[in-house]
């Protein structure tokens, strides 16, 4: 039996994963969290294989779902995590599976594909969104074209209309170092300005 924690900020979410999941002879609910913190708490108790993590809580939680899955996948002997997610972008796919995920499933995914992603989880295994998939293997065939996880982040708060000051306030980092991932990303996206790099990046599915 694969005992399953389910982390969604909204109940009608973790309602139908749980009808979806509850179907399966081989699936057992053990826990619900609305709040990353929640999660990271049940999480720690024994008798949880698997959680199914969201990515994104509401003004509730202060932790987001890859800190959460971080946070859970420190411990020794810890879950396996399955985010399952309304977003597939770089901007968070990228810190997701950093964090430890084992899987990143998209909340429209078949109930079959659900299913199989989560019992690869709990046997180690990766189970991934075929779009999540194919970016990956993308960046793998052109690394150098391949936007890193900072530079990623950095585009996505200039997409938010943040200025160079405000990305090297919120990320902690000088302006000259800020001003450099910039000029990085416009030669790899083969762009020449800030508007031209956001909408290229949106186009690929890196930023939101």
């Amino acid at each position: 039996m694969i005992r399953l924690l389910i982390a969604d900020d909204h109940p009608v979410v973790r309602a139908g994963l749980r009808a979806v999941l509850e179907s399966e002879p081989d699936f057992a609910i053990v826990a619900e969290a609305a709040t990353a913190e929640r999660a990271v708490e049940l999480a720690a108790e024994p008798g949880v294989d698997v959680v199914l993590m969201d990515l994104q809580f509401g003004p509730g939680s202060a932790m987001n779902g890859a800190q959460a899955t971080a946070a859970i996948t420190a411990r020794e002997g810890a879950p396996r995590v399955l985010v399952v997610t309304t977003y597939d972008s770089d901007a968070d796919t990228l810190p997701a599976l950093e964090a430890g995920a084992t899987g990143y499933l998209l909340k429209d995914a078949p109930p079959e594909e659900l299913a199989q992603a989560v019992r690869a989880a709990a046997a180690g295994r990766s189970a991934l969104a075929p779009s999540v998939a194919d970016r990956l293997l993308e960046r793998m065939r052109t690394p150098a074209a391949a936007l890193s996880a900072r530079e990623t982040e950095v585009l996505g708060l200039v997409a938010d209309g943040l200025t160079n000051q405000q990305v090297s306030q919120r990320l902690h980092l000088s302006q000259a170092t800020v001003k450099s991932h910039l000029v990085h990303i416009y030669t790899k996206l083969g762009v020449d300005s800030r508007t031209a790099a956001v909408r290229e990046a949106r186009g690929r599915g890196l930023i939101r």
